[in-house]
């Protein structure tokens, strides 16, 4: 999943999440059941994570290019800095 897809399914979950929980507040209220209310709040849930915890391939529509591990060798050396060369600055 990439970083594009990473935000759609965030979003997603946060929309899906939110409806869900409106829908069962009120058909708990309309009916007057608790339990009607948990039962649908609970399947939303599970249908949310159906959805959102998958890698789906519509996630993935703008994969990260990575370097081929010889190029990544050449780019990782560091540079070692000369601690002696750089001078101390003393206050007076």
């Amino acid at each position: 999943m990439d970083w594009q897809g990473q935000k759609l399914v965030e979003h997603l979950m946060q929309i899906l999440l939110v409806v869900f929980a409106v829908m069962a507040i009120t058909m708990g209220y309309a009916l007057g059941s608790f339990q009607t209310m948990l039962l649908i709040y609970a399947s939303g849930v599970v249908i949310t994570t159906l959805i959102t915890v998958p890698n789906w391939p519509f996630f993935n529509r703008n994969p990260l290019k990575w370097l081929d591990p010889s190029e990544a060798e050449k780019h990782s050396k560091m540079q070692i800095v000369d601690s002696s060369s750089k001078k101390k600055i003393s206050k007076k």
